[in-house]
């Protein structure tokens, strides 16, 4: 008999992934029955999903709509909003919590959390700004004392962000080339990862083997890139010409028409405690791809399916 596996988000990027992925696994599609958890049913993608799978109506701010979805669940695929006002931390940490408590007072078994790095507490408090870092890495230690199994998914930059921040994306200089700024150094690394296609990568590995993976975080990145590695692949991918340019923190920052301080510290962090993930960066997401359930993009394969709209 398979398993009721609730997946929250169901409509967004990483519970999409995940739904397709499992509905077109032939063995996770016997091993689980997909519940999909949206907030409005009535949405172009929840009636898609509909085609393909139950679709249930609830809402964090509604515990009893909560309480009904996880009804008979026995894993458990949490994913949390950020929110950017000044109680965002703990908002967000609250709604991770009440998704956890409401899974164990429903008997569900195991749960899979999308997490992320501690950011002020593995800098002592140096970079304070990244609260949805924070928020999302306080709701996985929670989860950890709670009676049930679980295993975390920590994914790394998106590649769709290439295309849905274009505040971070080449702007044009005037000599006709393109510049990518930051105020780190070309030779950092950042974590890339196609995150439509290969979080239900990710996620599959646990879900196929859920005691072999109790309790690990999957740092999840097809591989770490330099900054100049991705102008270079970028160039190629468009034709144009594009390069780094190192600028100063606060023209970085003047730069940003949205929380420039979280991006600053969010890029400070990675240059200052060894990668996006903190220290071992760079091991964390070899292991990640390597225990990954299939191959994961490129950021060379994506550019190419994705050219970068430069004009």
């Amino acid at each position: 008999m398979s398993n009721t596996l609730a997946v929250f988000g169901a409509t967004g990027v990483q519970g999409g992934s995940l739904i397709n992925y499992v509905l077109n696994d032939p063995e996770l599609s016997q091993k689980y029955r997909i519940r999909a958890i949206t907030r409005d049913v009535d949405s172009e993608k929840a009636k898609q999903l509909k085609e393909k799978t139950e679709v249930v109506q609830a809402d964090i701010s509604d515990e009893a709509s909560l309480e009904a979805a996880l009804e008979g669940v026995h894993t458990v695929f949490a994913v949390t909003v950020p929110s950017f006002g000044p109680d965002g931390l703990e908002i967000e940490y609250n709604n991770g919590k009440t998704i956890a408590d409401v899974a164990v007072q429903k008997g569900s078994k195991y749960i899979i959390f999308s997490t992320l790095p501690a950011v002020s507490e593995i800098s002592g408090g140096k970079y304070p700004h990244v609260t949805m870092f924070d928020a999302k890495a306080k709701i996985e230690h929670y989860i950890r004392g709670l009676p049930i199994k679980s295993a975390f998914v920590s994914l790394g930059f998106f590649m769709q962000n290439l295309h849905t921040q274009p505040f971070l994306a080449p702007q044009p200089a005037p000599d006709g080339t393109w510049v990518l700024s930051r105020h780190i150094s070309p030779k950092n690394q950042i974590p890339y990862i196609d995150a439509v296609k290969d979080t239900g990568t990710i996620i599959g590995a646990i879900l196929a083997e859920p005691d072999k993976y109790e309790g690990k975080t999957f740092c999840a990145a097809e591989k770490m890139y330099s900054l100049e590695e991705i102008v270079a692949l970028m160039s190629k991918a468009s034709g144009k010409t594009i390069v780094y340019k190192q600028v100063s923190l606060d023209e970085f920052k003047n730069s940003m028409p949205f929380a420039p301080d979280v991006f600053a510290d969010g890029f400070s962090f990675q240059e200052e405690f060894g990668g996006y993930w903190g220290p071992g960066s760079g091991d964390l997401a070899t292991w990640a791809a390597e225990n990954a359930r299939g191959r994961l993009s490129t950021l060379e394969e994506y550019l190419e399916a994705h050219p970068l709209q430069l004009s």
